[in-house]
């Protein structure tokens, strides 16, 4: 009682191929592509296919997406956000009247209910939630603004889904619907939720950049993207070698080659877009009637902002970005697990004494840092060399791992302490352990 049960890594449901096979079989379709986060998602049993485009999570996967959504529930309070959660069914009337039934075309998924009433399963949400405000009909002035956001699973009928969950046909997002009283108040919001983006990537140690972007089906006047540079983008990205200016190609006009700041020549690079925000005005709130009663008490329309993060695509994103080709790097902060524990080889010399004093090491751990109670796996696989298991942890990328090796029979006994992210190894006593990892972070 009061001790943290220890968790097994042979109980763990995380279906590892961790050798390295036929790359076409991966998933299951030979000749489909594949990109690095893909295959080493579906080795490292993060993610088991199900149809095209669609993909079960598994626990650790589910566990690095709640652990993001938290660091992203803290910045997006930090800017007055408030959760709530739309229906993932949304009206065809709702779509009509904006005119996107007809204009997103075959990427919506559409169906009838038995009553024929038509619905789409919503990729985004700015009809609904501008018309839940709407239906708000004594919204006052001192209400504003509202920053209003979801989490939740989306749908979009990809003609080609490709590169696991980095182009699938459902996904997560985080999408905010922000609504304000005058135009120069929606882009100071506008300012704050994209600052808001840059924190909580430069929190995850992810290298972006915002570029300027089209507004496509969604509309408004101003957008931008948050990027991840990577050989396997599809968006392709012009960038000022010194900073001044950075864009999605497909909104320059012409051949635009140089920076309109300084005049530098602009390199071109690959991305994937893993945000996106938009300044809408009226566009939607004009359709649905959404207003607010003024200063002057006059029913004005509400300035309107919508912005989306990828959940499942940072996940994905940021596997590509970090990893090496055969091993899992994640950004430290939303690691599935923080630390494994790696016990002596079974029938080793070091087994009787190293096990013992492994374990001891994993309970102090979890009563002198609670937070990591839940954070520490023990990988009891002993009948494997403690060399392959550590291979194993490697691929997996566990930010720390903690190994009884040949010194933990010296007195007092010292243990092999891997920092994967940053490539060191110490040796330290059980007090180094535990004092090494109170520096560790976790959501």
């Amino acid at each position: 009682p009061g001790r943290a049960k220890r968790l097994l890594l042979s109980q763990l449901f995380q279906p590892l191929n961790l050798q390295a096979g036929d790359e076409a079989g991966w998933d299951g379709r030979a000749g489909e592509p594949t990109c690095r986060s893909q295959k080493l998602m579906l080795q490292g049993g993060l993610i088991h296919p199900s149809s095209p485009g669609c993909y079960y999570y598994l626990p650790p996967t589910v566990r690095a997406m709640e652990k993001l959504v938290k660091v992203m529930d803290g910045e997006m309070q930090a800017v007055g956000g408030q959760k709530l959660n739309m229906p993932s069914l949304s009206s065809a009337e709702l779509w009509r009247a904006s005119g996107r039934w007809d204009r997103i075309g075959p990427e919506l998924f559409r169906l009838v209910d038995r009553h024929g009433k038509g619905y789409c399963l919503g990729p985004t949400h700015e009809e609904a939630a501008t018309e839940l405000v709407a239906a708000q009909s004594n919204l006052s002035y001192k209400q504003l603004p509202l920053r209003l956001y979801q989490v939740t699973r989306k749908f979009r009928d990809e003609p080609k889904p490709r590169f696991g969950l980095l182009r699938s046909r459902e996904f997560y997002m985080k999408d905010m619907y922000t609504f304000d009283a005058s135009e120069e108040a929606a882009r100071q919001t506008y300012d704050l939720v994209c600052d808001a983006y840059r924190n909580l990537f430069d929190r995850l140690g992810l290298p972006f950049v915002k570029v300027r972007a089209a507004t496509g089906t969604i509309g408004g006047t101003l957008s931008h993207e948050f990027q991840l540079p990577a050989d396997i983008g599809e968006d392709r990205l012009v960038l000022c070698p010194d900073g001044h200016f950075a864009a999605n190609l497909e909104t320059l006009n012409g051949e635009q080659t140089s920076c309109p700041t300084c005049g530098e020549k602009l390199t071109q690079t690959r991305g994937i877009e893993v945000g996106h925000t938009f300044y809408l005005g009226t566009k939607y709130s004009s359709v649905s009637n959404a207003v607010f009663c003024s200063p002057k008490n006059k029913p004005q329309l509400v300035e309107m902002g919508c912005y989306g993060l990828g959940i499942t695509r940072i996940l994905a994103a940021s596997i590509e970005v970090l990893s090496t080709e055969d091993s899992i790097r994640w950004p430290s902060l939303i690691a599935p697990y923080q630390l494994c524990f790696i016990p002596p080889k079974r029938g080793s010399k070091e087994e009787e004494e190293g096990i013992t004093l492994l374990e001891q090491v994993y309970d102090d751990l979890a009563e002198a840092l609670p937070h990591l109670a839940g954070d520490s796996v023990l990988d009891d696989r002993t009948q494997l060399t403690i060399g392959k298991r550590l291979k194993d942890a490697n691929k997996l990328g566990y930010p720390y791992v903690v190994i009884a090796g040949k010194r933990v029979c010296e007195d007092p006994p010292v243990f092999e302490v891997w920092n994967q992210n940053a490539g060191e190894v110490f040796f330290l006593t059980k007090e180094g352990v535990i004092e090494l990892l109170s520096k560790v972070q976790i959501p």
